[in-house]
């Protein structure tokens, strides 16, 4: 019968390998042109992605607008996203995506995909399914969305 691991590895089993993935990301990221983003990036920029405005932004990822508008502010800065008058009301801010954020976006779903099917190789395309089956079904919800505003708590 296997050893049961004490249930506060469980978590640091998920964070570690959630890390192992993100930092392989980011090296991948830097050597193909994107060697500024930080891992907090790409969670500001899924959002961006969504549309809406500087305080849209804070609400998703569970910030305060002034944090939200110094994300924003970094982000412009690389090149990433900027500020738009709002198509739909004068008094709003839209933040969007520029040509890089779009790419830089891009690129991490490619190079996510790769990694999760280097991770299959490894372990076995029938254990990979079961292993996110098994991460699904024990979240309950989106992770993207479930993780996000808790992030900024």
């Amino acid at each position: 019968m296997p050893i049961r691991r004490p249930g506060n590895a469980l978590p640091f089993l998920l964070l570690g390998a959630f890390r192992a993935l993100i930092d392989e990301l980011h090296r991948q990221l830097a050597d193909q042109g994107h060697p500024q983003l930080q891992p907090a990036h790409g969670f500001a920029l899924q959002m961006i992605s969504r549309g809406g405005s500087i305080t849209d932004l804070g609400r998703r990822l569970g910030v305060t607008k002034q944090a939200a508008h110094k994300t924003v502010i970094g982000l412009e800065s690389l090149g990433y996203a900027q500020r738009r008058p709002s198509s739909t009301d004068r008094r709003r801010t839209d933040v969007v995506l520029t040509e890089r954020g779009a790419e830089a976006l891009a690129l991490s779903g490619a190079v996510l995909n790769q990694l999760r099917d280097e991770w299959a190789s490894r372990v076995g395309e029938d254990r990979m399914r079961v292993l996110e089956d098994v991460l699904e079904r024990a979240s309950e919800e989106d992770g993207m969305d479930r993780i996000l505003g808790w992030l900024g708590s």
